[in-house]
Formats: structure tokens, sequence, C-alpha cells
């Protein structure tokens, strides 16, 4: 068995999950949301995500990192502002010796939906048909699910 963390990065709102892989079975584990507040500088904010995303990996103790690569979009700033969070839990995670896979957005969606280009609600109820015991509350929190379940669907690894 083979537990894998799924990281949806975002200055706001960074989501995350964990389920666990063996073969072809995958099992929910835990998923949620860590929310820094707008009202904290952005050092403060990238210090929240790295401490909580090293709270989860001391807490669940993955064994593999899934996260979704920066889409780079018509804002510059914005993209790079994505990269400093993106950054502050790939490093969370490194700092705990687990290994990271990136994937790109369109890859995600199409190792769930066979779909590259499926909506925030295709996702979501791919995610419900493949982990009914998974309840995500936020599109954040779907998404961290899906990549962690497109890393367990992609991976060369025999889990």
């Amino acid at each position: 068995m083979t537990r894998i963390i799924g990281i949806d990065p975002g200055l706001l709102h960074t989501g995350w999950a964990i389920i666990d892989s063996s073969g072809a079975e995958r099992h929910y584990v835990a998923s949620g949301v860590i929310l820094p507040k707008t009202s904290l500088s952005l050092p403060e904010r990238l210090s929240i995500i790295f401490r909580g995303v090293t709270e989860l990996c001391e807490k669940f103790c993955p064994d593999v990192c899934s996260i979704e690569i920066t889409f780079v979009n018509q804002n510059p700033k914005t993209t790079l502002i994505l990269g400093h969070a993106r950054a502050a839990a790939i490093v969370a995670v490194a700092n705990k010796d687990i290994p990271v896979f990136e994937y790109e957005p369109n890859k995600i969606k199409k190792a769930l939906t066979s779909a590259g280009h499926a909506d925030k609600e295709q996702v979501y109820k791919m995610v419900r048909i493949l982990l009914p015991a998974a309840k995500p509350k936020t599109s954040d929190e779907s998404d961290a699910i899906a990549i962690a379940l497109a890393h367990a669907n992609m991976s060369k690894f025999s889990f």
C-alpha cells in the first residue's frame, strides 16, 4: 500500500488530499484546505502553507507527493505568486524526504475523466465515483483528491 498526498497549490486556498493506493484499489483517507488569512503578508501566507503541509506529512506519513504544475496564465504576477505557494508546499514535502511528482492540469483531468479539458464539475463527479467516501467541500479539495488519484493511475510503479 502506498500513501499519496495530493496538493493543489494556491496562495488563498491550498487543497490537500491523502489516499492509499495498492494495485487498482484506491482508498480515501482525508482531505482539506489550508487557508491563510488574506490580511497576512505574502511571506506569512507562504509560511502557513509550508507549516500546514509539513504538519500533514508528519500526521499522515505519505510515501509520495503529487502536485499540479503551475499553469502559466495571461497575468505574469498571478503566475509568479502561485509559483511561490507551490514552492512552499514542495519544500515542505522535500524536507521530509518524500518524492515529488508533478503533473500538468490537463494530464490530471485526462487521467480521471478521459478528457484533458474537463471542467471542475466533471472532475468532482469522477472523484465521487472513484472514491465514494470522499466528500470534498471545495473545488480546491476536489482538485487535490484528483491530483492524488491521477498519480495513482498514471504512475509507472506498481503500488
